[in-house]
């Protein structure tokens, strides 16, 4: 019987119609704009001006914190501007924007093909490196990678537990990671082993990827500690809680980390990125982006370098069709819907999604009709319904006390309620006033 996590899940339709798509690297822009925040954290400071030349993985904004990232430009050229941009969260932010001018990068990457698999850094060493390299989660939560193998005092890692599912539908970028980078991926969890000085890494994979696991397991015999496992095909096994629990069943502490019961997530992107980075000394300013949807002309996954406007990659994908009702930055379980095209691909962007107008409109919402679905599917087990109704009714104060920001924000309650309520949206409100109301009693 395969594993997964025993509280909640949904079954969406998987739609992974560019899995069979290889990685194709998509060609330089003329131009791009890179967001000096693009993790969680303080956003980083920027060190470079108007007019300055830069290279590709130079330094162009140092982190402002330990809870933050360096960032790096991706191309060559001369800065033409440092201002607020629009990004994928509609709002604007700070940004470097760049002119392209030929590809020069800085002189100690290493840009052979070659696979290194000595490691010949410390612990230490390790997670400084990491640290410079500007690694964060690329699994979507863009948690800065170095902060997560800084083990707090009192705390042990045993497990290193890497994520490869990619639960949401339509994403494919992690599988194609899986298939073509495999090896770089072993070495890259064997430095995070070896960052955190534990002794088994457990790679969780569905098994709507069998390809991979295939793959993954007819390799992993050269890498020591390291087991593949197949797992059930559920919805929202990539959230790093359920995934623990599916993994070595147990379960992380509400408001606790997984840390506290000695596990340490990562995905198998930031896996990979972390071989580049130690044996390769390339900081991260490109990712693979799956861009697709049921009418786009080609779907496809694309290594994409940091700062690409996004209408670049459609137009790559073939444009947008006329039918087109929604452009979303994600999946379309926890993905947003873009205002514009015209924003920049961050470190946390898995994938773009092209949905047909019939496929964007959401049906008219009705009343609760108490049939309790919302709290049989929520993975964190909390009551999605009362939660939207204390949220719409603004009593905020009582949202705590119901472990509000224990939700994950996965949308099972919403894509499961049979009145259509927008149970996600007000939940999403409520945290977030919750927070406030946190932060203005710290204070």
């Amino acid at each position: 019987m395969l594993k997964t996590f025993s509280k909640g899940g949904v079954h969406p339709p998987e739609n992974k119609i560019s899995a069979g798509k290889s990685i194709e690297i998509l060609p330089l822009p003329q131009k791009v704009s890179i967001p000096v925040s693009q993790h969680i954290g303080a956003p980083a400071t920027v060190l470079v001006v108007k007019g300055d030349k830069v290279k590709v993985g130079q330094v162009i904004a140092q982190s402002a914190g330990f809870v933050s990232a360096n960032i790096h430009s991706s191309v060559s050229g001369t800065v033409e501007s440092i201002d607020a941009v629009l990004d994928s969260t509609g709002y604007k932010r700070q940004a470097v924007t760049i002119t392209v001018e030929g590809d020069e990068w800085i002189e100690n990457i290493d840009r052979s093909t070659d696979l290194k698999k000595d490691i010949q850094l410390n612990a230490q060493d390790i997670i400084k490196r990491i640290n410079e390299s500007g690694i964060v989660g690329l699994g979507g939560a863009t948690f800065p990678s170095h902060v997560k193998l800084s083990v707090p005092a009192g705390k042990k890692a045993e497990v290193l537990i890497i994520n490869g599912v990619e639960c949401e539908p339509y994403l494919t970028s992690d599988h194609r990671l899986m298939l073509e980078k495999g090896h770089e991926m072993m070495v890259g969890i064997q430095i995070l082993m070896r960052a955190l000085n534990v002794e088994k890494a457990l790679i969780g994979i569905e098994n709507n990827k069998p390809d991979a696991i295939k793959y993954l397991k007819s390799i992993v015999g050269e890498y020591k500690g390291v087991e593949v496992h197949s797992l059930k095909v559920k919805y929202p096994q990539g959230g790093e809680k359920q995934l623990i629990k599916a993994l070595i069943n147990r379960e992380v502490p509400s408001g606790g980390l997984p840390i506290d019961i000695g596990a340490v997530v990562h995905n198998v992107g930031t896996a990979f990125a972390v071989y580049e980075a130690v044996q390769k000394n390339k900081p991260l300013f490109e990712r693979v982006v799956t861009v697709t949807g049921k009418n786009l002309p080609k779907t496809a996954n694309y290594m994409v370098r940091i700062g690409t406007s996004v209408a670049e990659l459609i137009a790559a994908a073939g444009g947008l069709p006329e039918d087109t009702g929604k452009v979303v930055n994600g999946g379309p379980m926890m993905g947003k819907a873009l205002t514009s095209t015209d924003v920049p691909v961050t470190k946390g962007t898995s994938g773009i999604i092209v949905f047909q107008s019939k496929e964007s409109k959401r049906k008219a919402d009705s009343v609760c009709i108490r049939c309790g679905k919302c709290v049989s599917v929520c993975p964190m087990g909390l009551e999605p319904y009362l939660l939207n109704r204390l949220s719409q009714r603004m009593m905020f104060e009582n949202m705590e006390p119901e472990h509000v920001l224990d939700c994950m924000e996965c949308g099972s309650c919403s894509f499961e309620c049979p009145a259509n309520l927008p149970l996600l949206d007000y939940i999403r409100l409520g945290k977030a006033e919750v927070n406030k109301i946190i932060r203005a009693r710290k204070n």
